[in-house]
């Protein structure tokens, strides 16, 4: 018997047969848990206000009691006591029936003690295995965790926005597609005296400028044809909280003023009502465009640039952060193996020295699906270098304007550049300067 496995057991009999209680008593307390025990539903439910447990062992009869009443009561009261029905063979059915009103397990008496001992342990092993799943969930969800660094340009950058985090300053992150700006954004909300409160995101290239105004700031039933019902709109959603302006260079410029007035002012109208309301709302945005070049061509207003960007950070690209290349493809693996059920665990050294050496222009977020297809596809238990499949795009190999190569050639090295560096085939199109629907055309003519 491990000790350290059983000592930390709570466990609740609860028997209307004295002699049953007893024994398992006895033969539980002996193994080292923690054992109460109750003869009635009452001084049951009684118990579980009084103290927390980990485990119930509980008589479908009782008397006058019914043991599937007190199970519905323990789920409200203890939802996360595990509990053990223990039924005559005559009983088995209701005791499936309890099964299906989430009791976790039943036994049929009489049961011997090495029953009930490995009923206890394997109702407590998965205890704590819950237990630790929900840490290592938290962990996994932590908004910094892709953040840790040993790059020195990037280890500046968390330092700078821990110390603005705490005031209510606007932030402006700036950085090519890929880089993490997004995460950076939610750990500084949740560094932030704010982090209570919601951050609430609004992704500007995905929305027109009416749809983003009824998307911002909410609209009036009947304000425009489909609009069937009041709606609060994210502004109010963030009152408290954080707004994450995600691409704001493609924030529609027609509605700039009205951005830029809610910035100031924290007022605004939902679209069709003329109640001016107010929100305490931070600003976060991010954009991998040149904002000062988008107001010199007049595509971006410049007073709503300088109110954005109180502070301006600037996520390194990953080919300047060489140093968490290794550390970010290990925690990619180990999340994609668990998601998918792969063997793979680790890389080879040839695997190693390929991620090391490619240019990376889409980042973290290609590495992030370079890993993620890599471990799909691996069947051994380690990743090879072919399965990385990271020859195509690297800047190092890639054709060069100028060079002598055909048209066709330099097309499809651009648009592999492009779609690599793209979140999304809509937004390598505009980039491209074609329709997507021409963009897939390319992309089958090229193999990409």
């Amino acid at each position: 018997m491990d000790d350290a496995n059983t000592r930390d057991g709570r466990i609740l009999l609860v028997d209307d047969e004295a002699a049953i209680l007893r024994t398992f008593r006895y033969c539980l307390e002996d193994d080292g848990y923690h054992v109460a025990s109750a003869s009635t539903a009452a001084q049951a439910l009684a118990l579980t206000r009084q103290q927390v447990f980990d485990l119930c062992f509980l008589d479908l009869r009782l008397g006058d009691d019914n043991g599937l009443d007190v199970l519905a009561q323990f789920r409200v009261q203890a939802p996360w006591m595990r509990v053990v029905i223990v039924t005559a063979h005559s009983a088995v059915d209701t005791a499936v029936d309890a099964m299906q009103a989430g009791a976790a397990d039943y036994l049929v008496k009489p049961c011997g003690p090495d029953q009930l001992r490995m009923a206890a342990a394997k109702q407590l092993e998965i205890t704590r295995l819950s237990a630790r799943l929900e840490v290592l969930e938290d962990e996994m969800h932590k908004p910094d965790k892709d953040l840790h660094s040993h790059s020195p340009a990037m280890m500046t950058v968390l330092e700078t926005a821990r110390q603005v985090a705490a005031t209510d300053a606007n932030i402006l992150i700036l950085g090519e597609s890929g880089t993490g700006k997004g995460e950076l954004a939610r750990a500084i909300h949740a560094w932030s005296k704010r982090a209570k409160k919601q951050i609430v995101t609004i992704n500007c290239p995905s929305l027109t400028a009416d749809l983003m105004e009824s998307e911002l700031f909410g609209h009036a039933k009947g304000a425009f044809t489909g609009a069937s019902e009041n709606t609060l709109g994210r502004v109010n959603q963030a009152d408290g909280g954080t707004l994450f302006l995600d691409e704001i260079g493609d924030f529609p410029f027609a509605l700039q003023p009205k951005l830029l007035r809610f910035i100031q002012d924290k007022e605004y109208e939902r679209v069709g009502d003329p109640v001016t309301r107010k929100a305490d709302v931070r600003i976060l945005a991010a954009t991998n465009l040149d904002l000062d070049g988008m107001v010199q061509e007049g595509k971006f207003r410049e007073d709503l640039l300088y109110r954005l960007n109180v502070i301006t950070l600037t996520m390194p690209p990953l080919r300047e952060r060489r140093d968490d290349i290794t550390t970010l493809a290990e925690r990619f693996l180990a999340r994609f193996v668990k998601e998918y059920a792969r063997p793979a665990k680790s890389f080879t050294n040839k695997a190693l020295l390929a991620l090391q050496e490619y240019n990376w222009p889409g980042n973290i977020r290609e590495l992030q699906n370079v890993i993620e297809r890599a471990s799909i596809i691996c069947s051994a238990d380690a990743i090879d270098a072919e399965q990385l499949g990271l020859g195509q795009v690297d800047t190092d190999t890639a054709p060069r304007v100028g060079a002598e190569l055909s048209l066709e050639e330099l097309e499809k090295s651009h648009i592999a550049a492009v779609l690599a560096n793209s979140s999304t085939l809509e937004q390598a199109a505009r980039t491209l300067g074609i329709d997507a629907s021409t963009l897939y055309r390319k992309r089958k003519q090229y193999n990409l």
